[in-house]
């Protein structure tokens, strides 16, 4: 057994580390590999015999590249991709203009210090489900399908799937709302929480638009064993393992679904807790169908750098209308667009 180090590409989020990790790992020489996602580093332990160091880079890269990673020995520079913003930046201001308009009119109120409603959920929930924040999700889907597909089952796997996974996040959404109705909370306790989910989204955001690597350190994520147990899950060739593999990514490191389980905390209600995550899993829905009959995805487009960046830039949008209003809510600031 020797340690081999390597660079990585192509990382964004916790769920890329946990991604990478298992797929390496299940490798019948490799003892352990552990990904790093600030230095972007890979460590690999494992029996290679008399293979090169670039050989062992080209080998690990065949297993990773169906995901868009890739390994190599030397370090790779990749350019920050700022001239995608010439096309990011009109597109997020113009839905910003909307979005004013439409608050001005009364039409919406997407955005509140205390009262996140279920567009908002549903709305959060599309994002997510493009962004790579979800890659793990949508590699369990993946492996899930070919190895039911590969026993002839194609229809019915997925069908559990997404049913374990609605129902789940219905149910843990409202026991996490109702923890929260147990604890009476303060103005200013309410007041903190509100910065926090806010600034839970800013860091999101900023991350998606992939420009500021230091961003990356500050991301919420799940514990790890929780994550690899809900991982391994899907390793399991059994009648009930699609409902299991779908009530398990509840607990997945995807920083959008920890920012709605933070909301949740705070309405204090089983019904509202349970329909808030009802409805980001329902945005969820549409892209993880796509993935579960196709390879189809976002992050393989020649045009993910721009919608990511657009993406980030209205989910920092989002953020700042959530921080801008809970300063209203405790009377600092006053009244913006009517939230």
């Amino acid at each position: 057994m020797k340690k081999h180090t390597f660079h990585i590409q192509g990382m964004h989020c916790n769920a890329c580390i946990l991604l990478t990790e298992s797929m390496l790992n299940e490798l019948s020489h490799v003892k352990e590999a552990r990904s790093d996602l600030t230095r972007h580093e890979l460590e690999v332990t494992g029996d290679f015999g008399e293979k090169t160091d670039q050989e062992i880079a080209d080998e690990l890269t065949a297993v990773l590249k169906p995901h868009r990673y890739s390994v190599t020995v030397e370090k790779v520079h990749l350019a920050r991709k700022w001239s995608d913003f010439k096309v990011a930046v009109p597109i997020a201001l113009g839905f910003a203009v909307v979005f004013v308009l439409l608050q001005k009119l009364g039409i919406v109120n997407l955005v509140d210090a205390t009262d996140i409603n279920y567009g908002t959920a549903f709305a959060i929930g599309i994002i997510a489900s493009l962004s790579s924040c979800m890659a793990v999700v949508g590699g369990l889907v993946l492996s899930m399908s070919a190895t039911f597909a590969r026993e002839g089952e194609r229809i019915r796997p997925q069908l559990m799937f997404h049913v374990g996974r609605l129902v789940s996040f219905f149910i843990l959404g409202g026991v996490i709302g109702a923890i929260g109705s147990a604890f009476t909370l303060s103005a200013g306790a309410t007041f903190a929480l509100s910065v926090i989910i806010g600034l839970v989204m800013l860091i999101l955001g900023i991350n998606l638009l992939d420009v500021f690597p230091w961003a990356k350190k500050l991301q919420l994520s799940m514990p790890k064993f929780l994550s690899k147990h809900a991982l391994g899950i899907s390793k399991w060739n059994h009648t009930l393992t699609p409902l299991l593999v779908g009530i398990a990514t509840f607990f997945l490191p995807c920083g959008f679904t920890q920012s709605m389980q933070l909301f949740t905390l705070s309405t204090g209600s089983f019904t509202a807790g349970a329909l808030t995550m009802l409805s980001f899993a329902l945005g969820t829905l549409p892209i993880l169908a796509l993935v579960s009959v196709s390879s189809l995805g976002i992050r393989k487009s020649s045009k993910a750098g721009v919608f990511f960046k657009t993406a980030g830039l209205i989910v920092i949008l989002f953020a700042l209308l959530n921080l801008l209003s809970s300063f209203v809510a405790i009377g600092l600031i006053p009244p913006l667009f009517d939230l």
